[in-house]
């Protein structure tokens, strides 16, 4: 994409202030943000977010633009949840992000979920009917709260009158990437 393709397009990411994968959260918002998007990311607090590679050694820090208490879910054009067993273990047991989650997927803007991060997704019951893609260890979750898990690197379904963007880990970043742009450039 050339560098202002994204102009104009707002993404909100949401973690917690320790254990997202580095990558996960790292790329996607410098890649977007280097594409013209506006992206904020969103933490419990506003302490820098310090991320890991692999869920144990430590990684970036990374400082939050904003909190999910300040974040406006409406305000944004696509949520991206990225990964980290621990961050994604915590994020879905944040009322602030299943139910942003849910206003996404209710106003038909994409939500866009790589590694653990659609475990969100399932605790916010929007995965049912999607096909959708992940961690691997998430595919018994995902088919219990009636999603379609499938082993492929990306994943882009439409069902329901909503994009769900998934990928199942940092190696899946190019085509996590292209689908979230996509994703952004035909967001209502």
């Amino acid at each position: 994409m050339a560098g202002d393709d994204l102009q104009g397009r707002r993404v909100l990411t949401m973690v917690t202030n320790y254990g997202v994968e580095q990558d996960e959260l790292v790329v996607p918002v410098d890649h977007l943000r280097r594409n013209g998007a506006d992206v904020d990311v969103a933490a419990v607090s506003d302490e820098p977010v310090q991320t890991l590679v692999g869920d144990k050694e430590p990684g970036r820090s990374v400082s939050p633009t904003t909190t999910l208490d300040e974040a406006d879910p409406g305000g944004y054009d696509l949520l991206l949840v990225p990964g980290g067993a621990l961050n994604a273990d915590h994020l879905r047991m944040d009322p602030r992000v299943v139910d942003a989650a849910r206003t996404f997927a209710d106003s038909e803007r994409p939500v866009a979920a790589i590694c653990h991060g659609p475990w969100a997704l399932v605790e916010a019951d929007l995965v049912r009917g999607k096909t959708l893609t992940s961690y691997p260890s998430l595919r018994t979750d995902i088919g219990n709260a009636g999603g379609y898990w499938v082993d492929r690197p990306v994943v882009a379904d439409n069902t329901d009158g909503w994009t769900l963007v998934t990928s199942r880990t940092p190696d899946d970043l190019d085509d996590f990437l292209r689908e979230v742009e996509a994703a952004l450039v035909t967001s209502p």
